[in-house]
C-alpha cells in the first residue's frame, strides 16, 4: 500500500523529528563514551531511537509522507546504528567483527543499491524493520549494561548479532531488489 506524500517537501513535522534523530547523535555518543555514561546515556539514546518510531507515525498519521523523509529517515538509523555500535566497541562492550558486519552491510548496499533507494525503487520491507527494532533494543540494553546493569550484557550482545545477521539479510534482499533478481 502505497502511502501519499505531502506536497510540503521537506520542511515537515515528521522531518523535524529525524533531523532531531541526526543532531541527537553526538550527545548520544559522547555520554557512551565517558568513562562514567550514566542514565543519561540510556536516556538520550532511548530518545534518539524513540524519533524513528515518532517520525514514521507521524508521517503517516498527519499524511506528511515525503521523498526526503524517505531517504533521510534510513539514512539516521545506519548513521546512528553504526555510530553507536563503533562507540560500544572502543569501550569494549562488543565485538569489532560486529561492528564490521554491520558497516560491510552497510557499505555494500549504499554501493549496490543506494541509487535504486535514491530513485524511490526499493522500500523498507518487513526485514528491515524488525532489523532495526532489534538493533535499537540490543543497543538500549548495551548501554544500560555500560552503566548500571551489567547482567544485561549478554542479552544485548546475543540480540546485537541477531540484528547484525537481519542485518546483512536485509541488506541482500535490497541489493536483489535493485538488481531486479527478486519476484
Amino acid at each position: 500500500m502505497e502511502t501519499d506524500r505531502t506536497d510540503a517537501g521537506w520542511a515537515t513535522v515528521p522531518n523535524l523529528f529525524t533531523v532531531l534523530r541526526f543532531l541527537l547523535l553526538v550527545p548520544v555518543c559522547w555520554r557512551i563514551l565517558d568513562p562514567n555514561p550514566g542514565p543519561l546515556a540510556v536516556v538520550l539514546l532511548v530518545l534518539w531511537a524513540g524519533t524513528d518510531w515518532v517520525d514514521g507515525w507521524l508521517a503517516r498519521r498527519t499524511n506528511q509522507v515525503s521523498r526526503v523523509g524517505e531517504i533521510l529517515d534510513p539514512i539516521a538509523d545506519r548513521l546512528g546504528i553504526s555510530a553507536v555500535v563503533v562507540c560500544l566497541a572502543l569501550q569494549q562492550l562488543v565485538s569489532w567483527w560486529v561492528v564490521a558486519l554491520i558497516l560491510v552491510t552497510d557499505a555494500a548496499t549504499v554501493l549496490l543499491a543506494g541509487h535504486a533507494a535514491a530513485r524511490g525503487h526499493i522500500h523498507v520491507n518487513w526485514l528491515g524493520k524488525v532489523r532495526t527494532a532489534v538493533l535499537f533494543v540490543a543497543l538500549v540494553l548495551l548501554v544500560a549494561a555500560s552503566t548500571w546493569l551489567p547482567q544485561f550484557t549478554n542479552a544485548g550482545r546475543s540480540l546485537l548479532w541477531a540484528g547484525a545477521g537481519m542485518h546483512a539479510l536485509a541488506g541482500l534482499g535490497y541489493v536483489l531488489e535493485a538488481r531486479g533478481t527478486r519476484s
